[in-house]
């Protein structure tokens, strides 16, 4: 395999190199690309997102749900702890859904204190939807890897997620 050409992330190590020979500057040659790949990523997402009318985030709570399965239901609490936002953030996300006909709240049948959110029909037509382009598009961003490297890294990243959580 040939190496790849270097790359804005060799100049600034260079660089570093340069000025504080005296420190081990390769964690930047890792963290510096991650960062630019994440970034790059996101923009890539968040415009195919738009082309069906949500953000991120309403991405985020309509896959949620549709994911758990039918009734395709979940407390906001819920929500929020499976989508790692505040419940603030999750009601803002879920008033503009349920204008989009997208989500329902109702009443808990377990708690009739508590409520639950659910995908209603037009919702669960718009994630697939929406979700069927996203994978593809997924898959469009990873075609410069081919099976193995792709098996590497998902090897590595399942590695070093689990030794930064302990």
């Amino acid at each position: 395999m040939t190496a790849p050409e270097p790359d804005r992330v060799d100049e600034i190590l260079a660089q570093w190199h340069v000025e504080r020979p005296d420190l081990d500057v390769s964690p930047v040659g890792v963290i510096g690309r991650l960062h630019r790949i994440a970034e790059r990523l996101r923009d890539e997402l968040v415009a195919l997102y738009r082309e069906y009318g949500l953000g991120e985030g309403e991405f985020d709570v309509l896959a949620t749900l549709r994911r758990t399965g039918a009734p395709y239901e979940l407390a906001p609490g819920e929500l929020a702890a499976h989508t790692m936002v505040t419940t603030g953030a999750v009601s803002k996300r879920l008033d503009r859904l349920e204008a989009l006909g997208y989500v329902q709240r109702r009443s808990s049948d377990r708690d009739g204190r508590g409520r639950v959110v659910g995908l209603t029909e037009a919702g669960i037509a718009a994630i697939d939807e929406a979700f069927a382009a996203h994978v593809r598009n997924e898959a469009r961003l990873l075609e410069g890897l081919d099976a193995e490297q792709r098996a590497q890294m998902i090897a590595l990243l399942r590695a070093w997620m689990h030794a930064l959580d302990g």
